[in-house]
């Protein structure tokens, strides 16, 4: 069974940092593309960042420059690096992995930043 497991959220004043991970396992590492969504309260969920097979990285306008996403193959993980945290990154954070057909997410983590 394919299980996406985050953790690293937490509680954290404006213009810290956290780091999220995302471990996966049941299955090899190897998707077409992998992301990290978030849902805010009332509003809808929305990509924050994802990386494809090859590499390449997308990031939604508004953590453009602060998130960094990445992957490691050896340790079956996928990272969200965020920087400079506004009140308005908080968030239930998710990671979601898929391949031709087939889409896993996991159960989620928290970010809350204070202002």
């Amino acid at each position: 069974q394919v299980q996406l497991v985050e953790s690293g959220g937490g509680l954290v004043q404006a213009g810290g940092s956290l780091r999220l991970s995302c471990v996966v396992s049941g299955t090899e590492f190897s998707f077409d593309i992998m992301g990290w969504h978030r849902q805010a309260p009332g509003k809808q969920r929305e990509l924050v960042a994802s990386i494809m097979s090859n590499g390449d990285t997308n990031y939604a306008d508004s953590v453009k420059g602060r998130f960094i996403i990445s992957s490691d193959n050896a340790e079956n993980t996928m990272y969200l690096e965020m920087n400079s945290l506004k009140p308005e990154d908080t968030a239930v954070y998710y990671c979601n992995a898929k391949r031709i057909f087939r889409s896993w997410w996991g159960l989620g983590t928290q970010v809350t930043v204070s202002s």
